[in-house]
């Protein structure tokens, strides 16, 4: 069975595939040619980031193809239903990238409260000239320890999230209408460990006691935080999106920056993904990734492994 990863996969995951007698490919096919390849390659596995689309066109028009797989967690640009109405199977990894979205949270809050997102603009242009007005400039940063953070979704990225925010001594709260109730364990080097247990509180009851918002839920039909959610907010609340593109209003974001509501925020993601908005790219108090969250090598290991299990538990 032939396997095709068009927005690639892991070496550990191609060896592990291989191993179990399926034949890889990771040529990168363009989205007006995969069907065409599909049926003339003989595709039974069909692998794809978020970058491939697999709509009702790709299902219906490929019949060799027997699996879908989404390496990573959000299947928005796959026609879930639609394709197991059709008899295939369409697997995702979950768990696997949850880790390093979390971590990636972290570096834009903490490159947020100490002004690193404008402070490696600047020092390259006027470091050597202008260093004691950037010092004074970046000299009234902040310390997360001992700040709220509110966490709008609590599902396995949120969790993780929440561990690395209870490491560094911040207080949690979170509001997830399909979660009312969550656990989380913070697992140290030693094999100690310690215990959370949390409840969901409203959504405005977090807006109003958070001193940052990240948000950790799936592509919506409308804004998770918008201009009436802006206003509920503390002043100068930090916030950011490494969830989907478009769960943030991003025109209201600018305004509440520009208000100074928001003090900066970090998107590793965008509504006009994957041409932002010029305004969203040059804004001095927004902390800039281009959706790399679960890109680290070792997501990347877990999530090939974790496709291959799954691969071959369903097809041999």
């Amino acid at each position: 069975m032939k396997v095709l990863a068009n927005d690639g996969i892991s070496e550990t995951g191609v060896s592990e595939l291989e191993a179990a007698g399926f034949e890889v490919n990771t040529t990168r096919v363009a989205q007006e040619q995969l069907i065409n390849f599909i049926n003339e390659q003989g595709i039974t596995v069909l692998l794809v980031r978020s970058a491939t689309q697999v709509g009702k066109d790709v299902i219906d028009n490929c019949p060799t193809l027997k699996l879908i797989g989404r390496g990573g967690v959000g299947m928005d640009n796959i026609q879930v239903a639609y394709a197991r109405e059709k008899g295939l199977h369409v697997i995702n990894t979950p768990a696997a990238s949850s880790e390093s979205v979390a971590e990636l949270v972290f570096a834009h809050l903490l490159g947020g409260v100490r002004f690193l997102y404008d402070a490696n603009r600047n020092m390259p242009l006027e470091g050597d000239s202008k260093f004691k007005q950037l010092k004074k400039s970046y000299a009234k940063g902040s310390e997360l320890r001992g700040k709220t953070l509110g966490i709008i979704g609590f599902g396995r990225i949120g969790r993780a999230t929440a561990k690395i925010a209870l490491g560094l001594g911040m207080k949690v709260i979170y509001f997830d209408p399909y979660i009312e109730k969550g656990n989380v364990q913070v697992d140290f080097f030693d094999g100690q460990s310690v215990s959370f247990n949390f409840e969901s509180m409203g959504k405005s009851e977090l807006l109003q006691q958070a001193d940052f918002i990240t948000v950790h839920v799936p592509a919506q039909k409308e804004y998770i935080i918008g201009s009436k959610e802006f206003d509920s907010m503390k002043d100068g609340v930090g916030i950011v999106n490494a969830a989907r593109g478009g769960v943030i209003d991003e025109v209201a974001l600018l305004e509440y920056i520009e208000k100074g509501k928001v003090s900066f925020a970090g998107l590793d993601v965008f509504e006009s993904e994957p041409k932002p908005e010029i305004q969203i790219l040059m804004h001095p108090k927004i902390s800039l990734t281009p959706h790399i969250g679960a890109a680290t090598g070792e997501a990347q290991d877990r999530i090939g492994s974790e496709l291959a299990t799954q691969i071959i538990s369903l097809l041999k």
